[in-house]
């Protein structure tokens, strides 16, 4: 008994000593590079299979409308006539388009812990009703008030993850949770041939059969998912429940340092204009518009495109899987590596030319050959999935400030929201069965974006050479150190990423 007692004492002094360790590395403001990469692999754990996890259902709950109108939704609302259906996608994207930057100001003002989960219930509310509309009028309605809520859900993820994640770790996190878009599609598609087989159901007015088991069910999913996100998501690094005191300190102090911000800073009109009136804000949303026209008109009408090449419904359902499920991993395996070498624009040029061939074999091949513009599919997918994130973790990178940085989130997206406008009329009716209109804008866009990048590492090259040279110093003259600080990205010692 003895011995046990003192073994028993000398647990507790270690674990003392230890208490105080880290309370004197606190106070010393230090840490190991050891202690940061646990500190960093217990927040992947926690927040990346999270956010994953919303956005995928985000993603689900906007384009399953492209797998109901197979599934008889057209006919039982009248889609079919004019530009019915086509006028449903785009009423999604005009409130969406406008609540991007106020979704993220307010983030800032409420906090993720609450603002993003009650975005995701939203939607997912608005999901269910989508299954029991009954004119195509109902479902304009529905559709608008899925766009009110959808609007902030992937700029403030992005936003509330590059709270936790420096400039060279970032990347790969968006690039995790974007591929929540692929991942969406590849479920999607899935889910749409098995809910769509569920035996009706319902009251004998209103039952729910088909199409409607999409909307319904996958709603449900959302609403349950956005309730536990609630008590799962942390407010910040500094009061993650999930990390010790010192592990804590750690998160939110290394941020702080490299940002050179205080994330507790108030939102004022002078930063939200510096987010919006910015030169890199500003060439990285035109990048995201070019980008986010093919991606969502691929996610919308890739079910139609491939029935219209002569597979049945179940059959076009089932083949959208592989191509996002390749894109997904895709755009994983190329977010790690654009952090790895630190690279931005390099990765989107070469990803543009990619997403080009596969439209460019899409118009040139003969359509009997339908084998081969499957294929095609493929490398439309890979090449344009993974850009998304690029352009909105590159602009994350070279935005500093936390409410600046909120700002270009939401503007970078909300800009990128008219291209998904756009996408919404690339492939229309009277175009079927080869949609060549469709697939020339995409190869448009794809040079945009190619453009717009060139453009953007060019005044990145330049800028960071006038810093180097001195020539940026004088913003420093006459400041104190808090109005140093509040000069983010415009501070002379901040480097843009290329």
């Amino acid at each position: 008994m003895a011995g046990f007692g003192n073994e028993k004492i000398e647990t507790d002094l270690k674990a003392t000593e230890e208490a105080s360790a880290a309370s004197s590395d606190i106070a010393n403001g230090e840490w190991t590079e050891e202690e940061e990469k646990r500190v960093t692999r217990k927040i992947d754990l926690h927040l990346v299979p999270l956010v994953t996890v919303l956005y995928l259902l985000c993603f689900i709950d906007r384009a399953n409308i492209g797998n109901a109108r197979i599934q008889g939704m057209q006919e039982d609302l009248d889609l079919q006539v004019g530009f019915r259906f086509n006028w449903a996608l785009t009423i999604f994207y005009i409130p969406y388009l406008l609540v991007e930057v106020p979704a993220n100001v307010a983030l800032k003002w409420i906090g993720a812990k609450i603002w993003i989960p009650f975005l995701v219930f939203g939607f997912g509310v608005c999901s269910l009703c989508c299954g029991f509309v009954t004119s195509y009028q109902g479902l304009y309605a529905a559709r608008f008030f899925l766009g009110v809520f959808e609007g902030g859900t992937m700029p403030g993820i992005a936003f509330f993850l590059s709270c936790f994640y420096k400039k060279h770790e970032l990347m790969t996190r968006v690039g995790f949770f974007i591929s929540g878009s692929s991942m969406a599609g590849a479920f999607g598609g899935l889910l749409a041939t098995g809910l769509s087989k569920i035996p009706a159901w319902g009251a004998e007015s209103m039952r729910i059969a088909q199409w409607r088991n999409i909307f319904f069910f996958e709603g449900i999913i959302t609403i349950l998912a956005a309730t536990l996100g609630y008590y799962l998501m942390p407010k910040g690094p500094d009061t993650a429940t999930f990390l010790t005191e010192h592990e804590r300190f750690i998160a939110y102090e290394r941020i702080q340092r490299e940002h050179k911000e205080q994330s507790a800073e108030k939102a004022t009109v002078d930063d939200v204009a510096r987010g919006l009136l910015n030169i890199s804000n500003t060439l990285m949303a035109l990048g995201f518009f070019f980008c986010n026209a093919t991606v969502q008109s691929f996610s919308l009408f890739l079910p139609t495109i491939l029935r219209d090449l002569g597979w049945n419904s179940t059959k076009a359902q089932l083949l959208t899987v592989p191509p996002y499920a390749i894109a997904c991993l895709w755009s994983i395996f190329v977010s790690w590596v654009s952090d790895r070498i630190k690279k931005r624009g390099l990765l989107i040029i070469i990803h543009g030319f990619i997403a080009m061939l596969g439209y460019i074999i899409l118009i040139t091949i003969d359509p009997l050959r339908s084998n081969i513009k499957y294929m095609a599919v493929f490398f439309s997918a890979i090449g344009a999935f993974p850009i998304g994130p690029f352009f909105l973790g590159w602009g994350l990178n070279n935005a500093a400030g936390p409410t600046i940085r909120a700002v270009a989130s939401g503007y970078i997206v909300s800009i990128g929201t008219f291209g998904a406008v756009l996408a919404t009329w690339t492939y229309l009716p009277k175009d079927a069965p080869l949609f060549y209109t469709g697939h020339k804008i995409n190869i448009g866009c794809q040079s945009g974006l190619i453009g717009i990048s060139m453009m953007a590492l060019a005044y990145v090259y330049w800028e960071n050479k006038v810093r180097r040279e001195g020539k940026r110093d004088h913003r420093l003259e006459g400041l104190s150190e808090m109005e140093k600080i509040k000069l983010g990205y415009r501070h002379p010692e901040f480097r843009y990423v290329d």
